[in-house]
């Protein structure tokens, strides 16, 4: 048998997808969420009976989230013209991204990148990421 544990993550962000046949070609924003899944490494609970406490993935997972995804903008590396808008307006708050930012490459980029970074040395896993774009449409990375 195996526990998970799946810690919900709320953020705003704004992003555009570069060749987008549609109207998410232009600049605009969601309130995401995302539901990381994470196990004990070694399949055991700890003293107190749990795969970790809810509060270390909050404060590392939620805290990189805020750092630098919570009310900024996603865009691609390839995205010149995007690219160069946000950095003219002051403030601004960016995150460049190695391929387009579509739901599909950020919940990859969480579970891939910045949770086993983040989550180091805690004893546990993330295997799976599911990143809600809309309350009706996410998108799910998990590890093979």
């Amino acid at each position: 048998m195996t526990l998970e544990l799946v810690r919900r993550i709320s953020f705003c962000a704004g992003h555009r997808l570069l060749h987008h046949e549609g109207k998410c070609a232009n600049f605009h924003g969601h309130n995401y969420v995302a539901e990381v899944h994470v196990r004990s490494e070694s399949g055991t609970l700890d003293a107190v009976g749990r795969v970790i406490d809810f509060a270390e993935i909050k404060a590392r997972l939620k805290g990189w989230i805020d750092e630098h995804w919570d009310h900024a903008f996603l865009l691609w590396d390839r995205d010149e013209n995007g690219l160069a808008a946000i950095r003219a307006t002051q403030p601004h708050k960016l995150f460049v991204m190695p391929a387009n930012p579509t739901a599909e490459v950020m919940a990859d980029y969480l579970l891939r990148e910045v949770a086993p970074k983040v989550l180091a040395g805690l004893g546990v896993v993330c295997d799976r990421v599911a990143l809600w774009e809309t309350p009706e449409s996410c998108a799910i990375a998990t590890r093979d």
